[in-house]
């Protein structure tokens, strides 16, 4: 009787693939109602239609992409209360690993930080929306794994691949012409030790942006 199982070299493609649409969404390459299609997906990444489908398929149960009744295939589209829900989230998840992260917030980390946040500025100077998400991202990212928290890390992902999209639609709302301006309020508050600091400006930092799609 021949196995069912996927092979290994199955597992690899379809991950491959999974990771790389993925990434797309999470960093807002792709805009909010974007129909994708199983046969599309596979010419993108060179593919048949199985791992296409296994992709869609984790992709539509993290919530980073919606199936309708018909078939069809898209990024979502966040309603209001969606976006205040999510805004919501990053606030506890990401105050939380910030607060976790501390302790161990050594001058290495500082100085990590720094960095990425001068290519953040570089991103807002060239208006390159989709890698001002990605470094955003990055530096949020930098900091949290420092918590030493996984479990609590991946939900936070999981909520920036929802947001991927809606964080593109914003972007090109913010019309920045600045990094971040809390984003020197986290570092300033990480040299100090001050944790309440810290808290406060990682809130604001991550809900911020988000009330204007809201308001």
């Amino acid at each position: 009787m021949l196995s069912t199982r996927p092979t290994e070299s199955q597992t690899a493609t379809h991950d491959r693939v999974y990771r790389a649409l993925r990434s797309r969404i999470m960093h807002g390459e792709i805009a909010p109602g974007k129909a994708l299609t199983l046969r599309g997906i596979g010419k993108e990444f060179g593919v048949s239609m199985t791992p296409a489908r296994e992709t869609v398929r984790r992709l539509a149960a993290e919530g980073a992409l919606s199936l309708s009744t018909s078939g069809r295939v898209s990024t979502p589209e966040l309603s209001r209360d969606r976006i205040e829900e999510l805004a919501a989230l990053r606030a506890l998840l990401e105050v939380e690993l910030a607060s976790r992260a501390l302790p161990r917030a050594h001058m290495a980390l500082i100085d990590r930080l720094q960095s990425i946040n001068m290519t953040v500025a570089e991103m807002v100077t060239k208006r390159d929306a989709v890698g001002y998400i990605r470094t955003n991202l990055e530096f949020h990212r930098t900091l949290y794994l420092r918590a030493q928290a996984p479990a609590m890390l991946a939900m936070a992902e999981t909520v920036w691949l929802q947001l991927g999209p809606t964080m593109r639609a914003l972007y090109g709302r913010l019309r920045r012409t600045e990094p971040p301006h809390y984003h020197r309020l986290i570092i300033a508050a990480l040299k100090a030790g001050d944790e309440p600091g810290l808290r406060l400006a990682v809130r604001s930092d991550v809900t911020q942006g988000l009330r204007l799609l809201v308001t």
